[in-house]
């Protein structure tokens, strides 16, 4: 194990920053077009610490759930993969069996353990309608992320629950 740590060569800094950039904006541009290819009703969309959310009025297929978990897991797998393991990368990491699977596993950890657990949580507990909708604001709100409401959210919050966006957020 010793030679495998003195086997580990940064290339650049500067390219690790970039890297390390790159894999999250893929990861989450992953979730935005996962979002754009739904065709659903959208609520609105809230950007935080956690990235960027949409929210829609239906709860999605089982399929759509599993995928919207997958992909930017994914995505997040082979960008570890190739920011550590090829040429390519900043980081260079020996090719031992172990450590390939280590790595690229901790790295899809680090992204989408809050995929995983969502998407349990839809197949285990699914919520549609109203209690959908509060369950996503409640979430959202507890993450310190800003909601954005569209037209049709509007019409929607007034509608199902006799309440703006504004005051909506100000029971949460």
């Amino acid at each position: 194990m010793p030679g495998i740590l003195a086997s580990i060569q940064l290339r650049s800094l500067p390219g690790l920053i970039a890297f390390v950039l790159l894999w999250l904006l893929l990861v989450e541009g992953s979730h935005l077009l996962l979002a754009f290819l739904r065709r659903d009703q959208l609520i609105g969309w809230a950007i935080g610490p956690l990235g960027v959310t949409a929210l829609f009025v239906r709860e999605p297929s089982r399929f759509y759930i599993v995928l919207e978990a997958l992909l930017p897991a994914l995505v997040s797998g082979s960008m570890v993969y190739i920011g550590f393991f090829t040429a390519f990368g900043p980081v260079a990491l020996p090719h031992h069996l172990l450590l390939v699977i280590g790595v690229t596993l901790v790295g899809v950890l680090i992204t989408s353990t809050g995929d995983i657990v969502n998407a349990l949580c839809d197949l285990l507990y699914p919520l549609w309608g109203e209690a959908r909708v509060l369950r996503h604001i409640q979430i959202l709100r507890a993450s310190w992320a800003t909601i954005h409401f569209t037209p049709f959210g509007r019409s929607y919050l007034l509608d199902r629950f006799q309440a703006t966006p504004t005051d909506l957020l100000k029971a949460f």
